[in-house]
């Protein structure tokens, strides 16, 4: 008799982290109450149509639906209020994403200023070192627009 071996097809990805860093005029708390909010990607995210959110909490599932038809599904990983920061996977997509880490942060600069960092460790499905730069590239440009909406939302 054969026993049975667990298998997963849920694996953190390799490779350089894509950092996308704002610094905002306020409050740290206000940052991480827009960025912080895993349901509320949409209000700055101006590509997402819809989110769904399945579950509440660490291990709770986002279905992030795209105005041009594309579809996410990620899990949160982890979440500190008192830090300002969480984590999670991406599960399922029809971007062409692999394998997919984020963190997003808030830090304090002072009571009036604040950074907030998204932290992006993804890979493409069909790894090919040639795919790479463009891969990362659509990756930055997507966090970095994102973030810069944080910004101007709360200037």
């Amino acid at each position: 008799m054969h026993s049975p071996q667990p298998d997963t097809l849920i694996r953190n990805p390799q490779g350089q982290a894509v950092t996308s860093t704002v610094e905002i005029p306020g409050a740290a708390a206000s940052a991480w109450a827009l960025v912080g909010d895993f349901a509320g990607f949409a209000r700055f995210v101006p590509a997402l149509s819809q989110i769904e959110m399945i579950g509440e909490g660490v291990g709770a599932l986002r279905k992030k639906s795209f105005q041009d038809g594309h579809l996410v599904v990620e899990q949160l990983n982890s979440r500190n209020e008192q830090a300002m920061c969480m984590t999670w996977t991406t599960l399922y997509n029809t971007l062409g994403v692999g394998q997919l880490w984020a963190m997003m942060s808030v830090e304090a600069l002072s009571p009036e200023r604040c950074r907030a960092t998204w932290t992006i460790i993804a890979e493409p499905v069909a790894a090919s070192a040639q795919d790479m730069p463009g891969f990362r590239r659509f990756i930055q440009e997507f966090a970095d627009e994102a973030m810069a909406n944080v910004r101007t939302l709360l200037s």
